[in-house]
This record gives C-alpha cells, structure tokens and sequence, in this order.
C-alpha cells in the first residue's frame, strides 16, 4: 500500500476538497494543517526522506519538538489536492528545539508548507496545552458570510457570538464558548499569528475580520464541522438581512444557555 492510500493522507485530502466544494477556497487561498498521531508517522516513515533543509519559523513552542505534521502547500490550490496530493501537500518535522521544520515528504515540485504555518504553530502549541493533547487540526478558509459580517458586525467577540448563536439553534451546542475576532492584521505574520494565539486561550474558533475565519477541531471531521456551522449560520444572519424586512423574532437571549446546558454544554454567557 503507498502513502497515498493511507487514511491520514486520504481525510487530510478530502477536507480539502470539501472546502474547495463549498467555495471557502478561491484561487490558492486558506490553508489546513494536522498534528500526526505516532502510529500514523509510522505507518507514512517508509516514505519519508530527511535531504531538505532545516527552516526555522521565527516562532518556538518546545512542546511540540520532534512532532510531524501534515500541511498544505504556499500558493496551492485547493482544487488540485484530490488530483495530485504529493504535489500539493507535505509532511513536515520539527526540530527539538521547538523552532524549526524540514520537509518529509511530498511538495514533489518543490514549495513550502502554507506561508501561514508559524501561525498553525503556534496555534496548535496553544491547543495541545489546553487539551492534553486532543486538537490536531487547524483549518483556515474564507467563507463568504462570515467575512461579510465583518463590515457590519462590531469587530467583538460578543457582538459575533451572539449573533451567531440567535441565528441558528444548533450553535450554542456546537461552539458554547463563542467565536474570538481579529480586527484586520496583515496576513502570515508574527503579529496575527500572536493575537490569533491569545484567543484560542479561550475559543476554538476565530474570525479574521475582511480575511476568513480559523478554526481548531480535535479531527478533520469536527474542525470541518465548526467551519460548516459558522458559516451557516453567518449565512442565514446575511439572508434576513437582506431582506429589508425587520427582524420580528430570534432565539431568545435567556433561553441560549438552556440550550447549551440540553446536550452537555455550558455556554460563555459573559458574551451576551
């Protein structure tokens, strides 16, 4: 069985295309990374070569030394992961210092991991702190609605949370603890990457205000499904508006945390 055929590789890929499906995607736009399980690096180890580089990101997390993880490509196209993975995706390891990547496997034709990676860094060091290790996932796209709402919405995150949860009842299930939001930073940097980081302290879903929308899952079947949520929901927000007609009713306030309490959750309600 080649490396291709591996489930790792085969979800890592299809996240991809279900994103590209959506439309979250245009031109080579969002980015995904993935924190590899050890019995999944060595199931992919005999495909592994060690002739690149070490590159150092200008971050450091030591507790993510010597981990591997999956990464999209700089300027890759989402659309192109299904029809040629080793092209479009690599395989990267840290160092043990904390602070440095070299590729693997794959970027066949050369590249780099998403020019986003320092951020998923340190974003995943933040996670795997705050999870004893579950997250795995970040994913990075630019939905339509929810980058809508950020030229009409106050750049809060209570203002974004509560519309989010009034707008659809599941919400308050699925992310209790609310969205954080990033007023608008130059993408790639030290400075998003580090603003970005401070608030999945607290959520597990950010806004990018004019950009996207960043997401942690512990799996790429609930970080898809946080983004699919959100964007739903922003979605139906964006539609009534649209409408004209005034908003007659929506879930109420009190009954948010009721909602949340129902399957297990405890919502944030300091953000209503």
């Amino acid at each position: 069985m080649g490396i291709l055929e591996s489930s790792v590789i085969k979800g890592f890929v299809r996240l991809c295309d279900d994103g590209w499906q959506q439309g979250w995607h245009e031109r080579n736009g969002g980015n995904l990374t993935y924190r590899m399980k050890k019995e999944e690096v060595e199931e992919c180890k005999p495909y592994f070569n060690y002739d690149k580089p070490w590159v150092n990101m200008g971050v450091k997390a030591e507790n993510l030394a010597g981990e591997f993880f999956m990464a999209t490509g700089t300027g890759k196209y989402f659309r192109n992961m299904i029809l040629d993975p080793e092209a479009n995706i690599c395989i990267v390891e840290i160092n043990e210092a904390g602070d440095s990547y070299r590729i693997v496997w794959g970027l066949k034709n050369g590249g780099g991991p998403t020019s986003e990676f320092p951020s998923h860094f340190l974003n995943h060091s933040v996670k795997v702190k705050e999870t004893d290790g579950a997250a795995r996932v970040i994913y990075h796209a630019h939905p339509t609605n929810i980058i809508a709402l950020t030229f009409v919405l106050p750049l809060t995150d209570s203002a974004f949370s509560k519309v989010l949860w009034q707008s659809m009842t599941e919400c308050p299930v699925v992310f209790p603890k609310g969205v954080g939001v990033v007023e608008w930073m130059i993408p790639g940097g030290a400075e998003i990457a580090l603003k970005t980081s401070e608030l999945m302290k607290k959520y597990d879903i950010v806004v990018w205000a004019h950009h996207g929308l960043f997401v942690m899952g512990n799996d790429f079947d609930s970080a898809f499904g946080l983004m699919h949520t959100v964007e739903k929901s922003a979605e139906i927000y964006v539609r009534m508006l649209s409408t004209g007609l005034p908003m007659l009713q929506t879930i109420p306030e009190d009954k948010l945390a009721s909602v949340a309490e129902a399957y297990g959750g405890k919502l944030a309600e300091n953000l209503l």
